[in-house]
């Protein structure tokens, strides 16, 4: 395995940690009910339904956890640490988008909590500026790893076993 290569894998295992760690955080929410909903920001109709015990906010949220936890693997994928997932080369590429997309929201935050320190709750930057790292380190491992994540490279590595 070549040192870029090597590089990349390692960039793609931690950006796969990083999405089942939030994939994780994720069921603790369910877990802790109301008080993590509001905390995390996903609103009163959320924090209300956990208070009464209503399984749509956990239902969602299992939601959420699971794309995250398939993102993980994704990225596990894109490691080899696991088997190819299926779009692989796209697949990361989507997921390293939306996590930068998202994370791009934490200059705009910081720049809020400077401004109007009111209009906004501190931990939101810290979310922003996770999903930003977690983008980078997608996009970092991709392109380490670009060859080896071609679908070219399949049918090559493929007619070599038999």
């Amino acid at each position: 395995m070549r040192g870029k290569d090597k590089k990349g894998r390692q960039w793609l295992l931690f950006g796969g940690s990083l999405s089942i760690t939030i994939a994780l955080l994720h069921v603790a929410i369910i877990l802790i009910g109301a008080p993590a909903y509001r905390f995390t920001g996903a609103g009163e109709i959320m924090a209300g339904w956990a208070e009464q015990g209503q399984p749509w906010a956990a239902l969602i949220t299992l939601g959420v956890a699971a794309v995250f936890a398939v993102w993980g693997l994704y990225g596990f994928s894109g490691a080899g640490a696991v088997r190819r997932l299926p779009l692989l080369r796209t697949g990361l590429i989507v997921i390293a988008a939306l996590y930068t997309l998202r994370g791009l929201m934490f200059f705009s935050e910081v720049w809020l909590l400077m401004r109007i320190a009111r209009i906004l709750e501190a931990q939101y930057p810290v979310f922003s500026f996770v999903s930003l790292c977690a983008g980078v380190v997608h996009i970092v491992g991709i392109v380490l790893r670009w060859e080896r994540l071609s679908p070219a490279k399949v049918v090559e590595t493929a007619g070599k076993q038999s």
